[in-house]
Parts: structure tokens; sequence; C-alpha cells
């Protein structure tokens, strides 16, 4: 009988310490934001020589359509723009943002900036912005002096409400190639 009480009084003592809260101690941490490095502004004057280049089209939800097109998700998204060259710089020269009717909404760039070999650079699209619409896209321009492996462009989008998620990417499309050395005329 004394094994039984004391056997529940136990089982009593651990149920209650279980579910009596725990006070933890975390260390103040710092806001948590996603860096991303510093754009290298850089000048093209005259006598800058093109090897390369390229226009790439990407494609950009803003909202999808869900229950029989009655309900909207919208979807923040990031334009991801990626040198995958191991030893060569290229220089992004307009990044700029359409929406749905081509109409110009943003110009990300007011002057070209350099990824250097293997970096990466991104601009970002809020949730909340669907001034896009269901057919934006952005235009991204980019040059090099020399001879480069192509980047990756690609946008990933994604979306989260209740219980619901979804995210998904979106290749660029190349629709323009340079290819022949030129000036830049100013």
């Amino acid at each position: 009988m004394k094994f039984c009480r004391r056997f529940c009084l136990a089982i009593i003592i651990m149920v209650l310490v279980s579910c009596a809260s725990t006070k933890t101690t975390l260390k103040p941490s710092k806001k948590n934001t996603l860096a991303t490095p510093s754009q290298k502004v850089v000048t093209l004057d005259k006598n800058f020589q093109i090897a390369m280049g390229q226009t790439i089209y990407v494609p950009i939800y803003s909202h999808i359509y869900h229950y029989n097109r009655q309900e909207v998700f919208n979807l923040a998204a990031t334009l991801s723009i990626r040198n995958t060259d191991l030893s060569n710089p290229i220089i992004i020269t307009s990044v700029r943002y359409y929406d749905s009717n081509g109409k110009l909404i943003k110009q990300y760039l007011e002057r070209p900036i350099q990824l250097d070999a293997l970096a990466s650079t991104d601009f970002f699209i809020d949730k909340s912005d669907t001034s896009g619409g269901l057919g934006a896209n952005f235009i991204v321009e980019w040059i090099a002096a020399t001879a480069v492996s192509e980047p990756i462009v690609e946008a990933i989008m994604i979306g989260t409400d209740f219980q619901q998620g979804i995210s998904f990417t979106s290749p660029g499309k190349v629709i323009k190639i340079q290819n022949s050395k030129f000036k830049i005329q100013n």
C-alpha cells in the first residue's frame, strides 16, 4: 500500500514538474537580418570593351490563384543574380521590374554594379507589393570585359498563410546576346 502511495505521489510530482514553466535564460541576440554583400558600384567609361553580355527575362509571380480562381495567394519574390565564373567579375548594368502590362514599375540600379567571381546579389519584392500582377517580370542586363561563364539569374517566390505554404523558382531566359567587342556610347 505504501509503495502504491509513493508511486502515485512520484507520478503526480513528475507531472507537476513537467507542466511547470521552465525559465530559460537566453542571451540577447542581435537583430536577425540577412546580410547581402555590399554592391560595388562601377563607372563604365567610353573605353570599356565589352567581350560578352546578355539581357535576361525573369518571370515573377506576385500572386497565384487557388480555389478555382476565387482566392488570391500573395507571394514574396527574390531575384537572385549569381556570377558563376571562377575568376572574372561581371557587371550588372540594369535591373528593371515590369508589371503584367509591360509598364516599368521600378529601376533597381542607378549605376552599374560589379559582381566579383562567384559573388551574388539579390533584389526583393515584398509579399504585400502586388503592383506587378500575375505577369510581372524582371529584365536584367549584364556585361563582362572578358569571356566568362554565364551567370545564373532566377527568381524565388514564397508565400505562407495560416497552415498553407508554397515556394517555387522561376529561371531567367536569355532574350538578347552581346558577344562582339565594341565601345559603350555615352
